[in-house]
This record gives structure tokens, sequence and C-alpha cells, in this order.
């Protein structure tokens, strides 16, 4: 998949999977990475700068398999960002699908 396009929603796709669970980083990869291929490395810049803006908050839970976890629990103000870009998205997706019905008809 284009590199450019996961760049673009991935923000959208972190807060969506937050909305429906807490996670933990690697936890939060693994489920995106089901749909769409992404790299840890990507992930982790962008959840430290969410947090920053108070989309979510981080707390630490103890795991069996090692050392405490932490993980990122969507705020109000998470959830309303999101439902923001989710409107944005779908308009976004309408207005692409759009132009490549045009230019595929007119082929």
């Amino acid at each position: 998949m284009n590199v450019q396009f996961k760049k673009g929603v991935l923000e959208l796709c972190v807060l969506a999977v937050l909305e429906k669970k807490d996670c933990y980083g690697y936890e939060l990869v693994q489920i995106i990475s089901k749909q769409i291929e992404i790299s840890e490395g990507s992930v982790y810049p962008l959840l430290r700068k969410l947090a920053k803006e108070e989309y979510f908050i981080t707390f630490l839970q103890e795991s069996s398999e090692g050392p405490p976890r932490k993980y990122y629990k969507l705020t109000e103000k998470g959830k309303t960002y999101l439902h923001i870009l989710v409107n944005e998205w779908q308009e976004f997706s309408k207005g692409v699908q759009q132009l490549i019905q045009e230019g595929i008809s007119n082929d």
C-alpha cells in the first residue's frame, strides 16, 4: 500500500482502535496491522504526540508475560476528535471515489 496513504490515515486508525478498547503499544500495532501493514516505528511517535495533545491518557498495568505494560485510554477530547476525523474521512473518501469513477467512466 502507498506509504502516503498510510501516513494520512494512521492517526484515525489509532483513535478508532482505542475507542473500542484500551491497548498497549505493541497490541495496537498488531490490531492495525491486520488491516494495514504498518511498523512499530511509525506508531510510537504518533502515540506520544496524541498523548501530549490529551486525546488519551496512559496507565501501567501488570503483565504475566514480563514488565508492566503502558496502556492508552481514549479521553472525551479524543473521542470528540475521532468523530471529527471520521466525518472528514468519509467526505474525503467519497470525493476520491467520485473522482475515480468519473475518471474510469471517461476511458
